[in-house]
């Protein structure tokens, strides 16, 4: 799941750590992230805000994959 071609900067407000991830801007502000931007159809995270992103849904991604 990792994208290597992922450049620029993190879409949070107020991080300006180079993003390592994209994730659908739906997905990011269900989490409860506050976005620079949320017009757009990507959001680019850093490691930390992909870290704390995957915190606040893990409850989420495994009631998906338990088809609830």
């Amino acid at each position: 799941m990792e994208n290597s071609s992922v450049e620029g900067v993190c879409d949070v407000n107020g991080c300006e750590a180079e993003s390592e991830r994209s994730i659908a801007v739906k997905k990011v502000i269900e989490a409860g992230l506050p976005l620079k931007n949320e017009s757009i159809k990507k959001v680019q995270l850093c490691k930390q805000h992909y870290k704390e992103f995957k915190k606040t849904t893990k409850k989420d991604r495994e009631l998906d994959k338990l088809g609830w």
